[in-house]
């Protein structure tokens, strides 16, 4: 029998630990047959674009229709490139070629994280934007990448769907560019219950823009369809629980952070590992830690003895990065990609998780490794 079990993470309890809370929203929210794009909404995406320090912020179904809905109102379309690490999940790519674009993969670095000198081997004169992927809660040196999209008169749309509230040099994920995407999916930092997205820019002609697009190319103002749009609004039950979830918000990540610091303090002497940067260690990053993902020498043997012991871990997106994927295209060799990739490892990271359920966990990392 295990000693402890520690599922990577723990859905039931994401309920429970703040549940007569949430069952008092849902009540609420029911019994005014508030379902859809209700008031609700709007105090979410207000305070919401308040957070990010947005002019607007926009609600919608999920972090995939917010990439794609940014893409098509930003004018990307057929025979555009966009830039996009491979080091991402496969809905990065697929909102650009939804939207009839070509998604170009390139390296990541060793903070796995989109490589600059990789973006810039990749440019052509189809390329229109960069899309940098804020992963596992930290955002990427976004210096280099700024001056190449001046340099090249490139847009910037950010896939910040793990990472919000993380910041570089003061500048918050998602603000960066014309749009900034989030996936509110429940194990995200801010989650729902089910799917949901948001979309923060603070281009006003955008904003409007990305406002019919999720309403079926309905203008608000007189209800008319003037482009064709989706059916992409973030359902109004799903915004009351967001915005409940974000007065704890700050409170959620101080959490996420001293875990880390539990991590780096337990683990970071040992040599088989690579850890990500501890909170604070790097003054321009504040990270959030939407994830722990650690490379790690014998990865899989270490996930198998880990689990033996009770202990979740999980591979990234089932531990493919998008150029793993050859039916959906012919894609060039990225090493630091493909190396990274076979050492990558992600261990429990929520704010539900206990100082003793680390101290478990980290206990038999060094016993694998016979520290």
């Amino acid at each position: 029998m295990k000693a402890r079990e520690i599922p990577f993470f723990n859905y039931p309890a994401l309920f429970e630990h703040r549940r007569d809370l949430y069952l008092d929203k849902v009540t609420d929210v029911l019994q005014r047959g508030a379902y859809i794009m209700q008031q609700d909404l709007e105090d979410f995406e207000s305070n919401l674009a308040k957070f990010t320090g947005s002019s607007h912020a926009i609600g919608v179904a999920d972090g995939t229709m917010a990439l794609l809905m940014s893409l098509k109102a930003a004018g990307i379309t057929h025979d555009d490139e966009v830039i996009v690490p491979a080091h991402t999940f496969i809905a990065s790519a697929a909102a650009i070629h939804h939207v009839g674009a070509t998604p170009i993969l390139v390296d990541c670095g060793y903070d796995h994280l989109i490589d600059a000198e990789s973006i810039e081997k990749a440019l052509t004169n189809k390329t229109k934007a960069i899309m940098p992927v804020q992963l596992n809660g930290r955002v990427v040196n976004m210096d280099p990448i700024l001056e190449i999209a001046k340099k090249e008169n490139l847009l910037i749309i950010e896939d910040s769907c793990q990472s919000l509230g993380a910041s570089y040099k003061g500048v918050q994920a998602g603000t960066f560019g014309i749009a900034g995407t989030f996936s509110f999916f429940p194990a995200k930092t801010l989650g729902c219950f089910g799917d949901g997205g948001a979309i923060i820019t603070s281009d006003d002609n955008l904003a409007k823009k990305l406002k019919m697009l999720r309403d079926h190319g309905r203008d608000p103002l007189d209800g008319k369809s003037k482009v064709f749009g989706f059916n992409g609004r973030l359902d109004n039950l799903h915004a009351a629980i967001l915005d409940l979830k974000l007065n704890f918000y700050d409170e959620d990540i101080a959490r996420r952070r001293e875990i880390a610091t539990l991590y780096q303090t337990s683990l970071g002497h040992i040599s088989q590992l690579i850890l990500p940067p501890a909170p604070d260690s790097q003054p321009d990053h504040f990270d959030v830690f939407q994830n722990y993902e650690i490379q790690a020498d014998n990865r899989d043997q270490l996930k198998e003895y880990l689990y033996d012991q009770g202990i979740g871990t999980i591979l990234q997106w089932g531990g493919y990065t998008i150029n793993d994927f050859n039916d959906l295209g012919d894609w060039d060799s990225l090493p630091n990609t493909e190396a990274l990739a076979s050492r990558f490892l992600m261990l429990p990271m929520h704010p539900l998780l206990t100082n003793e359920d680390i101290e478990y966990i980290c206990k038999h990392i060094a016993n694998f490794y016979k520290i």
